[in-house]
């Protein structure tokens, strides 16, 4: 066999989305691009702020003598204390430069985070629906996944669940707000009862547990919502961060780890994550992009325009007969399946030229991802395949029906 068997075996079970994205292209071979609604990846159709073009241009015409070089592995000065600067306007401490590192967007940084606390075999809790990347991030790293579902009405945190979860082997555990498929932002009385849930089974096991917070859509947040910093909840806290939609650069990879300046020997986990950032191979963060992101830490793309697609998408699909929670930030919605099996679902989908994710692809059976960061265009000339969908498998409403005809 050319690759290992543990390799093979991750393949078979890695990424639907990867999956339907590339079985879309079969279908626009077919029926043209303009008749084929993808709605499978996460991957912005939306362009990075104009602020963002303005210090492109800027590194290009009047570079830094030097500015291609290495630097610290854990990152540019600048760049990092502009990254504390926005973090400390939500933590009870001061976060510095020397509590950042600048990763490879936030897979990297999960990554370094994983390589430097994990002991063989330790557990990392993560919670269903869930990105399905972090079951081979914690693998990665000698470590052991074990599911915790949220709330299958609300997908809010079940912190009885949660608690009931957390063992002698215990070593972290990852939550994701805005959400990564469902858009629920866990509200901060929730994230402070986790906090407190935490540190009570951290002493009773004297053993450190951490909260790591992957944060990519913070600031895709719709109808006044905050999105709580973790730093004031969880005190041995680490937030992972990507600029791939908050400034739409996901080609750019350019993210970062920051750890809680409450944190136990925050020292030491620093010292720890530098060296891991090296010897994983990342070594640095793309320069130019450090650079670039320095000054744009309070920047994002026009969150009105996603709430906007949001709702195009929310208020149609709920009317033909369609049930899920509406999200409170990110770009997904994740319905529940008409039918049982999810993967079937999807597939009659298809037939229709729409591009699902199936919900067991994130841990979740019986539910199916909508990415809606893609063009309004596409939404609207969807919407008729959405109709002839629900009709076909027996959901549409009546009201619908009498409308159309």
């Amino acid at each position: 066999m050319p690759i290992s068997v543990k390799v093979m075996s991750c393949i078979e079970r890695s990424s639907w989305i990867r999956k339907m994205f590339e079985e879309g292209a079969t279908l626009r071979n077919i029926h043209g691009e303009e008749n084929v609604f993808d709605f499978t990846l996460g991957n912005p159709s939306t362009e990075p702020p104009k602020a963002f073009f303005r210090e492109l241009l800027e590194a290009a015409q009047n570079p830094v003598p030097g500015m291609y070089r290495y630097m610290n592995n854990a990152g540019y000065e600048e760049t990092r204390a502009a990254v504390a600067e926005v973090l400390s306007e939500v933590s009870p401490l001061p976060v510095e430069s020397r509590h950042v590192i600048m990763t490879c967007g936030a897979g990297g940084a999960l990554n370094v985070v994983l390589k430097t606390i994990l002991n063989p075999g330790e557990e990392v809790i993560i919670l269903a629906p869930y990105f399905v990347e972090y079951k081979f991030y914690v693998d990665n790293h000698g470590g052991v996944t074990r599911e915790v579902w949220t709330n299958r009405e609300t997908f809010q945190l079940d912190l009885a669940a949660i608690e009931s979860a957390i063992g002698p082997n215990t070593r972290a555990i990852i939550i994701n707000s805005p959400n990564n498929p469902t858009g629920v932002i866990y509200p901060r009385e929730d994230l402070q009862t986790l906090g407190e849930i935490v540190e009570r089974k951290a002493n009773e096991l004297q053993r450190v547990i951490y909260v790591i917070s992957d944060e990519p859509y913070a600031r895709i947040a719709y109808d006044d919502r905050k999105v709580p910093g973790i730093f004031s909840c969880v005190k041995n806290s680490v937030v992972v961060n990507s600029h791939s939609k908050d400034l739409a650069l996901p080609g750019a990879r350019i993210g970062y780890l920051a750890a809680n300046p409450a944190m136990d020997n925050v020292g030491r986990f620093m010292e720890g994550a530098v060296f891991c950032n090296r010897v994983l191979g990342f070594v640095n963060a793309p320069a130019l992009m450090q650079r670039l992101v320095a000054r744009l830490q309070r920047e994002s793309v026009d969150i009105e325009e996603y709430r906007q697609k949001r709702d195009l998408l929310y208020d149609n699909l709920t009317a033909l007969g369609f049930r899920m929670v509406k999200p409170d930030g990110a770009f997904y919605l994740f319905p529940r399946s008409p039918f049982a099996d999810d993967v079937e679902f999807v597939r009659l989908a298809q037939k229709h030229n729409i591009l699902l994710v199936p919900g067991t692809g994130f841990g979740a059976p019986g539910y199916f991802r909508i990415a809606y960061c893609v063009d309004e265009a596409v939404i609207r000339r969807s919407l008729p395949a959405w109709e002839k969908l629900a009709e076909e498998a027996g959901i549409l409403q009546p009201s619908v029906k009498e409308i159309g005809a």
